[in-house]
């Protein structure tokens, strides 16, 4: 059978590749990554499952689901206009339909995805991380966006459903289950300062969510990421849902490390355990 064997989360700005080009080393996040790449090679995943919004490149208003999982062996992206260059990235197909069948029964109605190409909110991470780059990947897209979003207990039970899947898979696999996404962020939206395109409305609650995962208070996490919450954080403010559903997967654990950006809305984390 196979088991989860650490968590992480991470930030993933689309304009951070080509910063840290300029700055180079010195820039901040080079450091975080860093820290997240390092946990990631301990752990030793033979797969990664990403918890993700899509920013409109893979779906649009047309075809919007609220949980979707990607079944394919192979993807690529970034498939926006973000300045970074472009990966050819491997997936787990016989993983991924497993978990979408298991989430299915389970009473999450997951659409099922096997063509298609990944944004920087995935690619962003794993270019910072050279060695993650080689890790099988499976995407699962949660609508952190467009209302009605799915509310913060059904993304820590979609969380549970993706784990105890894992868990009946029938090969030894070690799985590591990263959440990519920000904790408060507004893009041209009312809450953007005048002649800003995007800026960070609650640093406050940004810091709060740091303070709570830190202290392992998990369910007071999800108890608080109610929609007009999330609403008042920003209008991006959503991805805080895949952040909610890595918890479900890895178990309510306390954090080992946690690096809170609160001007930025976000923020580094790695759960690790024996």
């Amino acid at each position: 059978m196979s088991e989860i064997v650490a968590g992480f989360g991470v930030s993933h700005s689309p304009h951070a590749p080509e910063a840290v080009r300029k700055a180079g080393a010195s820039h901040p996040l080079v450091p975080l990554f860093a820290r997240v790449s390092e946990a990631v090679e301990a752990a030793k995943p033979d797969v990664l499952v990403i918890f993700d919004c899509d920013h409109f490149s893979t779906f649009f208003l047309d075809n919007w689901p609220i949980f979707a999982i990607g079944v394919a062996d192979r993807t690529a992206g970034p498939n926006d206009m973000t300045a970074m260059p472009r990966y050819a990235l491997q997936g787990h197909a016989a993983l991924a339909a497993h978990i979408h069948r298991h989430c299915v029964r389970a009473g999450f109605d997951a659409a099922l995805l096997q063509d298609f190409e990944v944004d920087h909110s995935i690619v962003v991470p794993l270019h910072f991380m050279p060695p993650t780059q080689a890790i099988p990947i499976i995407p699962i897209f949660i609508n952190g966006f467009v209302p009605p979003l799915p509310t913060s207990q059904r993304c820590h039970a979609f969380g549970q459903a993706v784990r105890a899947a894992i868990e009946t898979f029938p090969e030894p696999l070690r799985v590591g289950i990263m959440a990519s996404g920000q904790f408060s962020l507004e893009i041209g939206g009312p809450k953007v300062a005048p002649g800003r395109r995007q800026g960070v409305p609650d640093p406050q609650w940004a810091g709060h969510v740091t303070d709570l995962l830190r202290e392992g208070r998990n369910g007071a996490l999800v108890a608080e990421a109610t929609f007009p919450r999330l609403q008042e954080a920003g209008n991006i403010g959503g991805e805080l849902l895949n952040w909610i559903a890595m918890l479900g997967a890895i178990g309510d654990r306390k954090a080992t490390w946690v690096h809170p950006q609160r001007n930025d809305g976000d923020g580094f984390a790695v759960w690790q355990w024996p």
